[in-house]
């Protein structure tokens, strides 16, 4: 079942911050994966762990089932365990403790829905279906993932770089027209490699702007 409450979107800071997955297979070391990429300091209970998750670097692991009050002390909790009961036992745990829960593939047993992701540089993009489809929000990250490259994490840096210049003089970065400096062709000379061109056009823009 899709999840029919309206979702918020939101970006989590999880750096150095505990988070637990239950299960130890293929789709709980994905999400170990994605927690690792956020910074997270990962633990993961199963009965029995992966060889691949044992190999992940800074996981820790206790090799035994679910207990009650395991979420306990954890910023985030994900189950990918295939097994409803301890989705669900987990779920109703963490809605105990005041912890977040998300049980794969289990949208009733979720407080929050993880989205399918791309990132290119600091730049992040998201794609959900409140749990409708995930294959869906897949294949359109998929699509994605061919229609933006690495340019667009280096047009983020340099529009980034300038706002810090900006502020740095004292001036607002709500004076500038920042439309018409991305639809100023930057993004087609950074993808050509043209870094220092584009550097240029939007110093060109950003001068105008201020004029």
């Amino acid at each position: 079942m899709p999840v029919d409450d309206p979702l918020f979107p939101v970006n989590l800071r999880l750096t150095g911050r505990r988070c637990l997955v239950v299960g130890g297979g293929r789709v709980a070391r994905q999400k170990v994966e994605a927690l690792l990429e956020a910074g997270a300091a990962v633990h993961v209970v199963a009965p029995a762990v992966s060889d691949e998750i044992r190999a992940l670097p800074g996981v820790t692991w206790d090799e035994r089932p679910y207990r009650e009050g395991d979420v306990a002390g954890y910023r985030l909790v994900i189950t990918a365990t295939g097994d409803r009961e301890v989705d669900r036992a987990v779920y109703l745990d963490g809605e105990t403790h005041g912890v977040w829960v998300n049980s794969a593939d289990d949208p009733d047993h979720c407080a929050f829905t993880l989205p399918a992701r791309l990132r290119r540089g600091r730049l992040l993009l998201a794609v959900s279906t409140a749990g409708s489809s995930p294959a869906v929000a897949t294949w359109l990250r998929r699509r994605l993932d061919r229609e933006i490259g690495p340019e667009y994490g280096e047009l983020v840096e340099l529009i980034a770089e300038a706002r810090e210049r900006i502020r740095a003089e004292g001036r607002s970065t709500e004076e500038v027209d920042w439309q018409r400096a991305l639809d100023s062709g930057m993004l087609e000379l950074i993808r050509e490699g043209r870094l220092a061109e584009a550097k240029e056009r939007l110093q060109a823009c950003l001068s105008s702007s201020s004029a």
